[in-house]
């Protein structure tokens, strides 16, 4: 059966170059690389090939895979050296990039596994381009200038790209990157493997080594991406899954187990936001407690959702009083997108630098952005994330999917750090529970508990809309609650795509991005 093709991104030009490849025959595999080198020239402070990449892949009939493409810690790092600087992990400059790049290793993983054939110059020219001719600067990317324009300002490969004239950047503004654009042409012609083990890798462990980092050429050279099987949950909908450590995926899937437990004493809209937010607690508690490193975990993260342990988090929950918080949060910065292709492979893929703009290192010669995944590490001895040599650092972002007991099936995520199992339990909730349509799931005003971005705030945080329909009887229910203004990017960059069992397409992207959908025929 041929099913229609979608692709949902939070820029509409890697939504289009994605869509592009969908159109001419191409897989979801390869729609996606070419989408997520187009997002990474485009939306810079939230992704760049410099950054981390996480998939899962379902092909129809299969069981799902992921492509695990986190960089580990560097095999020199020297933690002592770190302690002695300061209580915590630097956020800007050489020091602070400490981990492998992981992202590319995923797309060439995941062409490995689902392509048609098709030349990675094809997949990568729209990137090309758009380096090379300059991209539009919007609103967002103006946001993040402002924001870390005292945190990065300093470095000089950073000023160079991102901060023209010595300012912040403006709407409109004009973003090449020449360097990145030759990169994408080295890879194309040598294949993405270059990254790791070719003249691209030396030159960039040269750079990183001059500017201060830990990272050296053994670490490109012993990176590889890893295909592994999801984390998996069944409910009353369908079969749940997510990725597995050293993410948060299992939180995601926690949330929804939970709520899927206490939906039914969800009468009104009030109910429901109040016991998601409350089941949301319960799963960061257990999250905070355990996720790590695979090989440092103490159980595998698919024992934190046996039906015990869920029904005991439901149990805890009341629908008319709100546990105390808060917790320590995670902030990120990430992309997700969606693809499904005319065989009916659906993929949810997300990349990310961590912080806005990373470490601010802009590597010279190759234009690559490096990321600050760094920050998630612990610099206590005793603590689970603690920074080791060749450790992977906890990561916020995850992909999900499900496969619904009526016959559809549906790749979603958003961007947003501490808010990503939240977003896509409201989307799912909404969309599944409670019968919205795909966009109103996505578009509607929604919460946010703890911080995210950066951001230090850990109450609960509604859009306005929202707060003005119910913030006052949330308070009653013992909330710490304010509220933000509606179509805030605070909430993150949500999508999704549902394909049903006659292999008809639907798709959203969320109005708080730049992004759009667009589907095949």
């Amino acid at each position: 059966m041929k099913h229609q093709t979608a692709f949902t991104a939070s820029h509409h030009k890697a939504a289009q170059a994605g869509q592009n490849i969908l159109d001419a025959g191409g897989t979801a595999s390869e729609a996606m690389v070419a989408a997520a080198a187009m997002i990474a020239v485009q939306y810079p402070h939230m992704n760049s090939i410099g950054g981390d990449g996480f998939w899962i892949m379902a092909k129809p009939g299969e069981a799902p895979i992921t492509i695990d493409a986190c960089g580990a810690a560097a095999s020199g790092v020297n933690v002592d050296n770190y302690r002695l600087l300061s209580d915590e992990l630097p956020e800007a400059g050489g020091e602070a990039a400490i981990t492998m790049a992981g992202t590319i290793s995923g797309w060439d993983k995941a062409l490995e596994l689902n392509a048609s054939g098709m030349p990675l110059q094809t997949l990568l020219q729209p990137a090309i381009d758009a380096a090379r001719n300059g991209i539009e600067v919007t609103q967002s990317l103006v946001n993040a200038s402002e924001k870390t324009f005292e945190r990065l300002s300093g470095l000089e490969g950073f000023k160079h790209l991102f901060l023209p004239n010595d300012r912040t950047l403006q709407v409109g503004d004009v973003l090449t990157n020449p360097a990145l654009a030759q990169t994408f042409e080295a890879l194309a012609e040598n294949g993405l493997d270059d990254f790791y083990r070719g003249e691209l890798a030396k030159s960039m462990a040269d750079e990183l080594n001059q500017l201060g980092s830990p990272i050296r050429l053994d670490d490109f050279h012993q990176h590889q991406a890893k295909v592994m099987a999801p984390l998996r949950v069944e409910t009353s909908k369908g079969t749940l899954f997510n990725f597995g450590a050293p993410t948060q995926g299992v939180a995601s899937l926690l949330i929804l187990a939970i709520y899927d437990r206490v939906a039914k004493q969800a009468t009104n809209e009030l109910d429901h936001v109040h016991l998601l937010v409350e089941a949301t607690k319960q799963a960061f508690i257990i999250r905070d407690q355990v996720v790590c490193d695979e090989t440092c975990l103490e159980k595998p993260l698919q024992a934190w959702l046996d039906d015990e342990i869920l029904d005991a988090c439901a149990e805890r929950i009341s629908l008319t009083q709100a546990q105390p918080w808060p917790h320590v949060a995670k902030p990120g910065d990430t992309i997700w997108m969606g693809a499904t292709d005319s065989d009916g492979t659906m993929v949810s893929f997300i990349q990310s630098i961590y912080w806005e703009f990373g470490s601010g290192v802009v590597l010279p010669t190759s234009g690559v952005l490096w990321n600050v995944r760094a920050k998630s590490f612990s610099l206590d001895a005793s603590h689970h994330n603690v920074l080791a040599p060749n450790k992977k650092p906890f990561h916020t972002l995850n992909p999900a999917y499900a496969e619904l007991k009526d016959g559809r099936r549906i790749s979603y995520g958003t961007m947003g750090g501490e808010g990503q199992p939240q977003t896509q339990a409201c989307l799912f909730s909404r969309f599944f529970y409670q019968e919205k349509s795909l966009k109103d799931a996505v578009a509607l005003p929604r919460w946010l508990l703890g911080r995210t971005w950066g951001d230090e705030t850990n109450n609960l945080r509604l859009e306005k809309s929202l707060y003005q329909q119910m913030g006052q009887a949330l308070i009653e229910r013992g909330h710490d609650v304010t509220f933000v203004d509606d179509n805030n990017e605070l909430m993150g960059h949500a999508g999704a795509i549902v394909l049903d069992a006659q292999g008809q397409a639907c798709a959203t992207n969320d109005p708080r991005s730049d992004g759009t959908f667009l589907l095949g025929e």
